[in-house]
């Protein structure tokens, strides 16, 4: 298969924003998947591929037999950097040490939307930031929320998922003093539309600092909270 007859890779992407091209694996073959994912290996040692189908990941596995495979994000990894990332599990992975400053945290509302959240907290940790979840905090019971209230304002940047209404960002962000980046999920009964009542409820916050990403979009967010806490060295250096 013949690279150049379906990409035309970004090979400078990482140089102008501090991170490879990412993999959006929906609606591309299994094949073209894996000729991506060896191209960028090749040039940065590192392949990142979000949103990849069941059929997809046999033929991956087969290509990349050390891959590391998150079934419920649908996130799959190849890390062959000097410092490479690893681990078997969700939880091995963000375990990995991490020698970047700050933290970010992913408050996920329910067990329903662990999908996304996990999509945002595995793309925050690739990327090289340290990573927090809290699970099952929605404002159902607000006291699961507040029993996380030292994490949550130790944070550099949150990442707030949430389906139905949506209100956990608004809950989450009039207790910070950081930047909030909230994710509407498409989970929740007939009126939810889909996660436009979650959207609209977020794009709507009456708390300051709440900023706003497409439905079910854990990978802009995670990207998003790694760039606030871990900002370039222009900006860091005295």
């Amino acid at each position: 298969m013949n690279l150049d007859d379906f990409a035309d890779l970004d090979f400078d992407r990482a140089k102008r924003c501090g991170f490879p091209e990412v993999i959006y694996a929906a609606s591309k073959t299994p094949e073209q998947i894996a000729a991506i994912a060896q191209a960028l290996l090749a040039e940065h040692g590192i392949a990142f591929a979000t949103r990849v189908k069941d059929e997809a990941v046999l033929v991956l596995r087969a290509a990349f037999p050390d891959a590391c495979w998150f079934e419920r994000s649908r996130v799959f990894l190849v890390d062959r950097r000097e410092d490479p990332l690893s681990g078997a599990t969700f939880e091995e992975l963000l375990a990995c040490p991490n020698r970047a400053a700050g933290n970010v945290v992913v408050a996920c509302a329910g067990t329903s939307d662990l999908p996304v959240a996990e999509e945002a907290a595995l793309t925050a940790r690739i990327m090289g930031s340290h990573v927090e979840m809290l699970v099952d905090v929605g404002v159902a019971g607000v006291h699961r929320t507040l029993q996380h209230l030292d994490e949550l304002q130790s944070a550099r940047a949150i990442v707030v998922v949430a389906g139905m209404e949506g209100a956990l960002a608004s809950l989450i962000g009039g207790l910070v003093d950081v930047p909030v980046v909230a994710v509407p999920t498409s989970v929740g009964y007939g009126a939810s539309f889909g996660g436009i009542a979650a959207l609209l409820g977020m794009l709507n916050s009456c708390a300051g600092g709440v900023s706003v990403v497409n439905i079910d979009n854990g990978f802009g967010a995670g990207q998003i909270a790694d760039r606030i806490n871990r900002p370039p060295a222009r900006f860091t250096e005295a």
